[in-house]
């Protein structure tokens, strides 16, 4: 009798975790290594590279590098750089504005060298590589003379993704601290994914 009962448990707990819609039973970001960190399981693609991040925990401006795609190749997706919220310590930090991450800023250039230099086995490891980031205008280009204008919105649409770097304003970040990316879609805030980094 009482294994018919455990039986029955067994099949009760599997059929409701079944039941729950999919962003819930796999809303676990994937430690890639390398300070690379990934979740595929919102219609938002999303992975956050926290490498440069750990080695800069002394900068006013902290930058980390975000990867992102739409899920569905058959639907296009924009992200405002207004609308990603960054969840730290019971907090929501905010990107700063162009203006004042240049005005109170000088490491941006020093940062994209850093970052290039940077291994990206971990970013690669993940669903990156099944898409294509053609260069483009992003967030917070580079100050040099060749640089763009930087854009507001990032779109992705097929196998087209978006890239840019993600800069906080340093609260006083420290290794081994754990932050949660989260970016919608612009225009339905039903199109919203999350991912859980840590500083390492």
């Amino acid at each position: 009798m009482k294994i018919t009962h455990i039986a029955f448990l067994v099949l009760l707990v599997a059929a409701v975790a079944f039941s729950l819609p999919q962003d819930v039973r796999e809303s676990v970001s994937v430690d890639l290594g390398l300070g690379a960190f990934a979740n595929e399981s919102g219609p938002i693609l999303l992975t956050v590279d926290t490498a440069l991040a750990g080695r800069t925990l002394n900068s006013p401006y902290v930058m980390f590098y975000a990867y992102m795609a739409s899920k569905d190749s058959n639907r296009k997706i924009s992200v405002a750089a207004k609308d990603i919220v960054v969840l730290y310590n019971g907090r929501e930090l905010t990107l700063p504005k162009v203006s004042e991450l240049r005005g109170n800023y000088r490491g941006i250039n020093r940062d994209y060298e850093m970052y290039r230099q940077l291994g990206k086995e971990g970013v690669i490891a993940s669903w990156v590589r099944m898409y294509q980031f053609p260069p483009r205008p992003n967030f917070f280009p580079p100050t040099d003379m060749s640089t763009e204008v930087a854009v507001d919105t990032g779109s992705m649409f097929g196998f087209y993704g978006f890239d840019t770097p993600l800069y906080l304003k340093n609260p006083g970040f420290s290794k081994g601290d754990k932050l949660t990316f989260v970016v919608k879609d612009r225009k339905n805030s039903d199109l919203t994914s999350e991912c859980e980094v840590v500083i390492k």
